[in-house]
């Protein structure tokens, strides 16, 4: 038995950020429920922690196992390390491999720009904070569905750029532990899209901006379990909206935790496209 491995090349070639989008827009509209899934697990390691992060669908069942690794980017090597193998839903036979951090490269930008997509203009200009593969990804995958007059890329320890004051969207992909800056800088029909922290004590964001904004998660239990942004900002149940459910909004900020769910789409779409298939659609 020869099992397919999907490296980052294979991975980009099969399934662009914009065809990445509309598989989760697809997803979402036939029905998937993120609360439905598992919450990911973590096991602490010496050098870090592994985070297991198991989904199934009706055609497959899948399981990311990443690594985090702080010490990594010190040895010149990337900070998260990660496998996907997706089995098939009837045998439970593995059915592919895929290089699991370009995966992720490739469906949290997916997820973000999905949730956000309804309120973004067909032109944008855009601040990233983090140039890692979340920052860029994110640009690129805003720069699939919108056209970018421009965009500034802030690196750790550079500052605010003054284009924060004027930016249609601002990206935060980042380690950052404390908000990265001041709300009140923010136009008031800003799209902000946080994504860089899954930890209940962390934060890219400040309070005021989790209370002027319409908040959009992926699920509302994960969260208020996960996500500092708004633990920290006090908000509860009623002040978030689940990713989808929101049509109309004049500031809005995006709270992405990453899910396992994301994963599988973005894995069973790639092999779709593979074979052949519309890879919106299941066979």
């Amino acid at each position: 038995m020869t099992i397919p491995y999907y490296d980052a090349a294979a991975i980009a070639r099969l399934l662009p950020p914009a065809a990445a989008v509309a598989a989760i827009e697809a997803a979402l509209r036939d029905g998937l429920d993120p609360s439905a899934g598992v919450p990911r697990s973590s096991v602490p390691l010496p050098a870090g922690e592994l985070l297991l992060m198991p989904a199934a669908s009706a055609t497959h069942a899948g399981v990311k196992l990443a690594t985090v690794a702080p010490g990594n980017p010190g040895r010149g090597l990337p900070r998260v390390n990660a496998v996907y193998v997706l089995f098939d839903g009837e045998t439970l036979r593995p059915a592919a491999l895929f290089d699991g951090a370009a995966l992720t490269t490739l469906r949290t930008p997916a997820v973000s720009v999905a949730a956000v997509r309804p309120f973004l203009k067909d032109t944008l200009g855009v601040v990233v904070f983090g140039a890692g593969p979340q920052g860029l990804g994110h640009r690129d995958t805003l720069a699939a569905v919108a056209e970018l007059s421009h965009v500034d890329i802030v690196r750790r320890g550079t500052g605010v750029p003054a284009s924060i004051r004027t930016a249609d969207v601002v990206v935060c992909a980042t380690t950052a532990r404390e908000p990265l800056f001041d709300s009140a800088l923010l136009r008031d029909d800003v799209v902000v899209i946080a994504v860089g922290s899954h930890e209940p004590d962390a934060r890219e964001v400040d309070t005021a901006l989790c209370r002027s904004a319409t908040v959009i998660v992926e699920d509302v239990a994960t969260a208020l379990r996960e996500c500092g942004d708004v633990i920290l900002a006090g908000l509860a149940p009623h002040d978030l909206h689940r990713i989808g459910t929101v049509a109309t909004a004049r500031r809005v900020l995006f709270k992405g935790s990453g899910m396992a769910w994301q994963d599988l789409v973005v894995a069973e779409a790639v092999l779709r496209a593979d074979q052949g298939a519309d890879p919106l659609r299941a066979e």
